[in-house]
């Protein structure tokens, strides 16, 4: 039986000892047989520009005091939160490249929405899952110098950031659990995906979205996700209450038959919106990285139209572009 390397604990309904799995025997699972599948088979695709900018870079100011709301997009999957004195940091990556090597993988088209060296004192990290456009530890370790402050992460994902960072302060939690950032509950909620770094550890570390509670509202951070039927998002709304401000993936969906599992396309990310029950929301988890099969302008056109089919204004949820900043007083 295989060992688990970075968690140790009791069964439940989503850890089995070794592996963590969506409750309902839900699989995200896919074969090297479908990998080589998707990456081999005979296809024509849209050609992704070397440069896709963004908008001017954000200078954040070093606090937001109050109930104010201040979110930056700094590209991908990556957001400043300032909010009540406190600025959170979600699934940081300044790397060129979302891959465990320098020189290969994936290349960003823009530079960060905000320069390294212009980001404000950090209260605390908030990591989603191990994956190497989320957990970019060239980026974590910069952060651990120059910014330090608390990480915050699922089950498993806190020994992974100890062995690659000297003294790094990784606080790891399950589902269901609240960690404390100042006045601030952020709450991690369950999401449809599934965790790797390499080859054997299929599902060793636990992966999340979070629920930040916040005077003006809560702000649901839904990560990586597929979305399945559904139940998963109204459970959150049944928990949590209706989200002042959603963070939705809109891209990284193509192919369906090997992405629809793990990630969402633009129609399954309004349904999210409405499931959620959220006053805005922002698009993210397109146009900084090629890590699908889909155009680069792809999903904020498809969003625009699955919008107008639900009847949902445009300026409610809009695909952020790295630099964009969203206030709410």
């Amino acid at each position: 039986m295989p060992r688990n390397p970075y968690y140790s604990g009791p069964p439940s309904d989503h850890f089995d000892g070794v592996r963590f799995f969506l409750p309902g025997g839900r699989s995200t699972d896919k074969s090297r047989r479908d990998l080589l599948r998707w990456r081999f088979q005979s296809r024509e695709l849209p050609a992704w520009p070397s440069a896709y900018s963004g908008l001017p870079q954000d200078k954040p100011p070093p606090r937001v005091h109050g109930a104010a709301l201040r979110v930056a997009f700094v590209g991908h999957a990556t957001f400043l939160i300032q909010t009540q004195g406190v600025n959170l940091l979600v699934d940081p990556v300044w790397s060129e490249r979302a891959s465990p090597l320098r020189f290969a993988g994936p290349k960003r088209v823009n530079p960060p929405g905000i320069d390294f060296d212009d980001l404000p004192p950090l209260d605390a990290i908030l990591l989603t899952h191990n994956h190497y456009d989320h957990m970019d530890m060239a980026t974590l370790k910069r952060l651990a110098h120059q910014r330090p402050c608390p990480i915050v992460t699922p089950l498993g994902n806190d020994t992974i950031l100890a062995r690659g960072i000297a003294k790094v302060d990784a606080r790891a939690y399950d589902w269901g659990d609240v960690a404390r950032i100042g006045p601030l509950a952020v709450h991690l909620v369950p999401a449809q995906h599934w965790s790797a770094r390499g080859l054997f550890d299929r599902r060793m570390a636990l992966w999340c979205g979070f629920v930040i509670e916040t005077a003006v509202g809560k702000i649901y951070v839904a990560g990586d996700t597929g979305y399945g039927d559904g139940r998963l998002f109204r459970d959150i709304f049944l928990k949590h209450g209706a989200m002042r401000l959603a963070l939705l993936p809109i891209g990284a969906y193509e192919p369906r038959w090997f992405m629809r599992e793990q990630h969402v396309d633009p129609e399954e990310s309004v349904r999210m919106f409405e499931d959620v029950d959220a006053g805005q929301a922002l698009g993210c988890h397109w146009g900084t990285f090629r890590l699908t099969d889909e155009a680069i302008d792809e999903p904020p056109k498809r969003l625009a139209v699955a919008l107008e089919r639900a009847g949902i204004a445009p300026e409610r949820f809009r695909a952020a572009r790295p630099g964009e900043v969203l206030e709410i007083a």
